[in-house]
C-alpha cells in the first residue's frame, strides 16, 4: 500500500524525513554514510588514544594530527554525496517562505543548478591543486603521506555531489511539469 505524502510548509516531503536512512538514501547513500561513520569512528579513536597517550603515558600517537586532518577532509567531502542524495543541505528561508508554493519546484531546481555550479568550481580547483601538490611530491611532514591522492579524492567527491545536486531538483521539476 502506498503511503500518503505529507508536505510541510516548504513543500518538502515531511514523511521522507522519518524514513530509515536506507529508504531515503538508497544503497549508494547508505554506503557513503557507513564509510563516513567508520572514518569518524577511527578519527575519534585516534584522538582518544592520542590524548590518553599524551597525558597518561607522555607518549602521544605519532602523526595523530596529520591523520585526523586527512580523515576530516575525507569525511567532509565523502559526506557531500550523502547530503546531496538526501537533499539535506543547510538552507535559510528568509524570502522563500513568502513565495507561492507553485514556484517552489522551479526555485529548488535553480538553486540546485547554482549549488552544482559552485561544487563544480570547487571540484575543478581541487583537481588543479592536487595536480600541483602531486607535481612536487607534497606529503605530510611527520608520516610522509602523499597529499595529492586526498586532493583527487575530494575533487571527485565534490564533482559527484555537484551532479547529484543538479539532477535531483531538476528531475523533480521535470516530473512535476510532465504530470
Amino acid at each position: 500500500m502506498k503511503q500518503p505524502v505529507l508536505m510541510d510548509e516548504t513543500g518538502q516531503e515531511a514523511a521522507r524525513r522519518r524514513l530509515p536512512p536506507a529508504r531515503v538514501l538508497g544503497r549508494a547513500g547508505t554506503a557513503l554514510a557507513v564509510a563516513g561513520g567508520l572514518m569518524l569512528t577511527i578519527m575519534m579513536g585516534l584522538t582518544v588514544c592520542d590524548v590518553i597517550g599524551r597525558y597518561v603515558f607522555s607518549a602521544p600517537v605519532k602523526g595523530a594530527a596529520e591523520l585526523t586532518e586527512i580523515l576530516l577532509a575525507a569525511v567532509i567531502f565523502l559526506g557531500l554525496g550523502a547530503v546531496s542524495l538526501s537533499e539535506n543541505h543547510v538552507t535559510v528561508d528568509l524570502l522563500t517562505e513568502k513565495l507561492p508554493s507553485a514556484v517552489e519546484p522551479l526555485r529548488l531546481a535553480l538553486t540546485g543548478l547554482f549549488s552544482a555550479a559552485v561544487l563544480g568550481v570547487v571540484s575543478w580547483r581541487l583537481w588543479i591543486y592536487a595536480a600541483q601538490i602531486g607535481g612536487y611530491g607534497g606529503s605530510t611532514s611527520t608520516l610522509a603521506i602523499p597529499v595529492a591522492p586526498l586532493g583527487y579524492f575530494c575533487a571527485i567527491c565534490a564533482a559527484i555531489g555537484a551532479v547529484i545536486t543538479a539532477i535531483l531538483p531538476v528531475r523533480r521539476l521535470a516530473l512535476r511539469l510532465l504530470a
